[in-house]
Parts: structure tokens; sequence; C-alpha cells
């Protein structure tokens, strides 16, 4: 259910970023549309959407997020009251009381020898607590005092409760808000993988569509060139051409054929490879039939864009950058909490605790009272331990600023190589576009010369007195008749593959560039509560006037002057 939310939360713009031209039919099945033949077919919002809800990468980052809040529960609890009860129950057997004291020994008293064992019945064993050991009461003075001996319960128990609080540390209160920085970095590690599969789902959806197109031009080529094949036996049979002819029609169709078997294995790949980006199954009951079929025709919508303000848009958008600065932070609390460990470090802690009689094991001849500990601990030498972990978390610190700087000069080349890559194919669209019209007009204007040859030829077979004459003639015209529509076919066979790779190569440079800019998808925070809070604020502002920490960067004439003056104190000294 909260998967499914995601997607809505995220689809909501998808009607404004796909085109409108990818429809569907109206019965479902599954996840996508149902056919007679139970082959689900998708549009390519419906599969996008079936990603967003079954693709493992996203929801391993999805998980992610989870595992980070289970972090900040556990660092937090560091800070919070913790309460522990604990129970003891003891039994011992009363002839073993005595000898786990004094063992045999005797004692000798004023009117005889005791054994050891007798006298040691008047000595007990008392649990740990703050009750003191009982002694027997002593007898007051007389010639001859009566002896008592006090006999000892063989069984002891006693509960405590007690509580515990931190109340000061410099390395606790640290930790936790670095955790809630990981918590932010997991989140936008989930966008950055929800960009990248949305622009991986269009681009193999892009690549059925191709290799389908690809698969009917090599379909037509295939079937002209069998029609020429079998114009050219006819012929060959009529003794109007040679055999040479019927072998160079065989030749290039047995060329044509291998091109068709590729086209048509490189859409069965293209749907399967699609199939596991949806995270569809295997169906036995399918065999060999594709596992999806997709609708839809290759848009093309060129699109105006300012580079300049497109690399700022991706620098403001980017959840790549955006998870480098959650890491910048987060090392920044983990140097704080190491060099905290040099603060002193105060707890308290207090319960009661419940004893029983050493004499009596009834429950109501028991001892109870009350406990209050607070400690407190100072570094004061400690040989550079803690020094040794600053240094380290100092040295990450910098590593994780470097990487920030070097994500955004990441960022500035990937706008920059989709914006020359759907120039390039913007162009590569328009020159074949013309290209396939001329093609086609060659490949209409070879075989009207052939129909008026084959006619021409016809009418002068009529001719008797002219047969040697006219043999040779309907050879070398027939000839070159074929060759030149072979060439046609070829011409336009290979201008209308380039447009389709054309095409294909805008779209999926425009799903790259749209990632690259942060424009992928709109996010409006409707993520099941996934999204922290700290993501709606200006602390993940990542333009180009701030540095790796959020901090307004120095004007570059600045940092020059106060380099310059440097330079200058240095060599007066």
């Amino acid at each position: 259910m909260r998967n499914f939310i995601l997607s809505l939360g995220i689809l909501a713009t998808f009607g404004l970023l796909c085109p409108s031209s990818f429809g569907g039919s109206e019965t479902r099945y599954g996840t996508g549309t149902g056919s007679a033949g139970r082959v689900p077919t998708f549009t390519l919002d419906q599969a996008i959407v079936t990603a967003l809800q079954q693709n493992p990468t996203l929801l391993n980052a999805e998980q992610e997020i989870k595992r980070t809040k289970g972090v900040i529960i556990q660092v937090r609890a560091q800070a919070l009251p913790q309460v522990n009860a604990r129970a003891q129950f003891e039994w011992i057997d009363p002839n073993l009381t005595g000898a786990r004291i004094f063992g045999t020994t005797s004692t000798t008293t004023g009117t005889g020898t005791t054994t050891g064992a007798a006298g040691a019945a008047a000595l007990i064993e008392s649990p740990r607590s703050q009750v003191r050991d009982v002694q027997p009461p002593l007898a007051a003075a007389s010639p001859t005092p009566p002896i008592t001996n006090v006999q000892g319960s063989d069984v002891s128990y006693s509960i405590s409760v007690l509580g515990s609080q931190l109340i000061f540390n410099g390395t606790t209160f640290n930790e936790i808000r670095g955790t809630f920085f990981q918590r932010d970095s997991a989140y936008f590690a989930f966008r950055n993988v929800l960009d990248q599969l949305i622009a991986t789902v269009k681009t193999q959806f892009y690549q059925i569509v191709v290799n389908r197109e690809l698969v009917k031009v090599n379909e037509q080529s295939v079937h002209l060139l069998e029609s020429q094949l079998k114009d050219q036996q006819n012929r060959f049979e009529a003794g109007t051409v040679p055999r040479f002819n019927v072998l160079q029609a065989e030749v290039a169709l047995y060329n044509q054929l291998p091109l068709l078997i590729t086209a048509q294995n490189n859409l069965r790949i293209s749907k399967l490879t699609l199939a596991k980006t949806l995270g569809l199954y295997f169906q036995p009951r399918r065999g060999e039939n594709p596992p999806l079929e997709v609708v839809g025709e290759m848009p093309y919508m060129p699109r105006s864009i300012n580079l300049a303000d497109a690399i700022e848009m991706g620098k403001e958008r980017r959840p790549f950058l955006k998870q480098a600065r959650a890491n910048v932070l987060n090392q920044l609390q983990q140097v704080r909490a190491a060099a905290g460990q040099w603060l002193p470090t105060i707890t308290t802690t207090g319960g009661g605790e419940w004893v029983s009689s050493p004499i009596n094991s009834s429950w109501h001849d028991i001892s109870k009272g009350w406990l209050a500990l607070v400690q407190g601990s100072v570094p004061i030498w400690d040989s550079g331990a803690i020094a040794g972990q600053v240094i380290q978390q100092r040295a990450l610190l910098s590593e994780t600023k470097i990487t920030y700087d070097d994500d955004v000069r990441q960022v500035e080349l990937e706008i920059q190589q989709a914006y020359s890559n759907l120039q390039q194919n913007e162009e590569l669209v328009k020159s074949q576009e013309k290209n396939v019209e001329l093609a086609d007009e060659a490949l209409r204007l070879a075989k009207a010369r052939n129909e008026e040859l084959v006619k021409s030829q016809e009418k002068n077979v009529e001719l008797a007195d002219e047969a040697l004459r006219l043999a040779k003639a309907r050879l070398d015209a027939g000839a070159g008749v074929q060759l030149d529509v072979l060439n046609a076919q070829v011409q336009l066979l290979t201008a209308q593959s380039t447009r389709l790779q054309a095409l294909f190569g805008y779209n999926s440079s425009l799903a790259e560039f749209d990632r690259a800019t942060g424009a992928q998808s709109t996010y409006h925070e409707m993520f099941a509560n996934l999204a922290p809070r700290a993501t709606k604020t200006k602390t993940y502002y990542t333009g180009s006037g701030v540095d790796a920490e959020g901090k307004p960067k120095q004007a570059e004439d600045t940092v020059v002057r106060t380099s310059i003056r440097r330079s200058r104190t240095s060599d007066s000294k």
C-alpha cells in the first residue's frame, strides 16, 4: 500500500512529461493491458507506474530510508531515560550453609566445645544489597547465659528497578544530528534512483519501438527483394535476362535476411530487458512468446533549451547533489562528535530495591529502599587517542567536500553532454527526414523506369528483323534496371534505419537530459511519510552561490586579494 501511494505521489506530474501519443486499450491485465494471448501490453505511463511499484532497485532504496530511521531511533535512545528491572532468586541446601562458610572447624565456648557446623549455623551469608548483615543480639552479662543459634533461611531473593539518564556529554547529541543527515542522504538517494529508473524505462521503451519499426522496414525490404527475384526468374525463363540477374537477385535477398533476423532478435531482447526492469516474472505458459507488448510510436517534439539555465536548474534540483550535501553535513557532525569526547560525561541513576530477609523467606519480612547515584568522568590523558579520531574525521570531512565539488562538475558535464547529444540527434532527424523522401522518390523512379523499359522491350520483340540487336539490348537494359532498383532499395532502407536510430537517439537523449537537469519528475513531497522535513528547507539548496556546506561562496576577487595580501605579509617577514 505504501509503494502504491508513493507511486501516485510521483506520477501526478507524468501527464505533463509524457507525450500524449502513447495510448493503450481499455482492458486491464495486471499492471498493463491484456490482449487475447494473455500478453500484458504497456503504454509508456503504465510501464513507468509498474517500474515504480516493482523495480527491486527502487524498493531497496525505500528500505534504506526505513533503515536509517531505525538508526535514528537507536542513537536517540542514548539520550533518553532507560529503565531496567532485575530479579534474583537463590536456594541453598541447609546442609551446605556451614560448609560454604567455615567447613568443619570447631570453636571453644565458655561451657564446652562446639563443632564448626553448629557454630556456623549462626552465621549467615547475606545477598549483596544495601541491607547490612543481620547479627544476633548480644545476651546480657550472666554467669551462665543460654546460647541461642539463629537459623538462616535457605531461600534468598532480591528485586531492583533502576533508571538511568544521560545528563551531558559531547558526543551523543552530535551523533543524533548526524543520523538525521544520514536519513536525508538515503531519501535523496531514493529520489536519484527514481529519476534514473524513469529515464531507463523511457529508453528501453523507445528501444522496443525502434526495434519494432526496424523489423517492419527489413520485412518490407525482404518482400521487395523476393518480388524482384521472382520477376528475374520469370524473365530468365522467358529468355530476356541472363542467369546472372537471377543470381544477383538471390544474393541480394539472402544478404537482407540476416538483417531481418538480427532485427527480430533485437526486438525480443529489448522486450526481455524491459520486462526485467519492470519486475515481471517469467511465465512458463507463454513459452517463446514475448513477455510484454508496448503501445505507442516514436515521438518527435523539438524542445527549445537554454544551456546556462539548464545547468543552473540541474544544480538546484538534482537529488545527486543534495545527497552529497547531506553527506557533508553528516560528516561535519562526526567531527564534532569526535571532538566532544574531550568534554565531561555526566550520568545519573536512581531506583528502588527489595531484598528478602536473611532469616525469613516471607514476602512480608523484606527490606526495601531507594538508590540514587550521580557519576561524572572527564578524560585527562589518553595518549592522543581522541586527537587521532578528530584528525581522521576532519580528513573525511575534507574528502566529502572535495567529492561534492566534483559532483557539481559532474552534473555540469552530464547536462552539457546531454545537450550536445540532443543537438546532434535533432540535426540527424531533420536530415534523415529529407533523405527518406529522396530515397523513396528514387525507388519510385527506378520502378517506373523498369516498367517503361519492359514495355518498350515487349514492343521491340515484335520486330523480327532486329531480334539479335534487341536481345542484346534486353540483356543490357534488364541488368541495368535491376541494379538501379536494388541500389534504390538499399538507400531507402539505410535512410529509414538511420532516421529511426536518430529518433531513438533524440528521445533517449531527451530522457537523459531531463534526468541530468532534475526535471525527470516533479516532487510534491507526497511520499507516505518518507520525505524528511529538512528536505523542504534551504538546507539542501545546491545552486551556484553556495559551497559544500550550504554557506555563501566568497567572490573570486575577494579570494584573490586575500591570497595576495597573505603573500605580501609573508614576504615582508
